[in-house]
């Protein structure tokens, strides 16, 4: 049995604990959270602490807080001969202090409170001081999922600002596509099957043979009509860069 306690309380945390509840050979020993409340619902109250002083030991402490935080928290943990670990996409892993038993687990994954998360098609991205707890992450991960990979620091990084792109702009265009179809009395509804045919066609196509619309046809009729349409300044900054982003492509 692997015992493992969790630094933090937000989104990948809740979630973290949630997969480790349900594994036969995963051990949920502690968490950590600054406000009690915030996980009182998915742990018993005796697991729960928010003092790191009073952590116990565990095979491995995996903190998931945010990116400015880590180093502050792991500095905390004054277990001797600690593993510790980090979920963050793009700080290093020499980010963990007060130790030389530190790793990451990168849950390549966007994750919100209200919408459960599947972890075996999430991929799992590892890095670990060494190797024999290198072996100890990729035991735990693969409890999880089958999308195990050793990636670098550096690695990491480029990933997660890749994400950026797909995930966290694509959904902010998504946001500005609600916002028009609100202003014009259109069901923002109508858009979802064309977004999922969009992330669908990904699995078959390139991104550059996917792509479709004005910009790729040189319609410049109605690129001037869209801007025309867009009385927002900030939106019709955004559709001119991205179109313009895709006819110099």
């Amino acid at each position: 049995m692997i015992t493992i306690s969790i630094l933090g309380a937000g989104k990948v945390a809740h979630h973290l604990i949630l997969n480790i509840l349900e594994q036969d050979n995963l051990k949920l020993q502690q968490v950590y959270s600054r406000h009690k409340n915030k996980v009182t619902d998915l742990v018993t109250d005796n697991q729960i602490i928010t003092d790191l002083n009073l952590l116990e030991p565990a095979d491995i402490f995996i903190i998931a807080v945010s990116d400015d935080a880590i180093a502050e928290v792991s500095k905390s943990v004054v277990l001797n001969n600690a593993f510790i670990v980090h979920t963050s996409g793009t700080q290093p892993i020499d980010e963990i202090q007060n130790t030389n038993r530190k790793g990451v687990l990168y849950m390549l994954q966007t994750f919100s409170y209200d919408k459960e998360v599947n972890f075996n098609k999430v991929p799992f991205c590892l890095e670990a001081s060494n190797t024999e707890d290198f072996k100890l992450l990729d035991t735990i991960a693969i409890c999880f999922t089958e999308k195990v990979f050793k990636i670098s620091s550096e690695q990491r990084k480029v990933i997660h600002l890749s994400a950026v792109f797909v995930n966290n702009f694509t959904n902010h265009l998504c946001s500005l596509a609600e916002e028009i179809c609100k202003e014009n009395s259109v069901p923002f509804d109508i858009l979802k099957p064309l977004i999922v045919e969009t992330a669908d066609k990904l699995q078959v196509l390139s991104p550059k043979d996917a792509q479709t619309g004005p910009a790729i046809r040189g319609d410049v009729k109605t690129i001037e009509r869209h801007l025309e349409m867009l009385k927002d300044s900030n939106k019709k900054e955004i559709y001119q860069i991205i179109t313009n982003s895709i006819i110099n492509k």
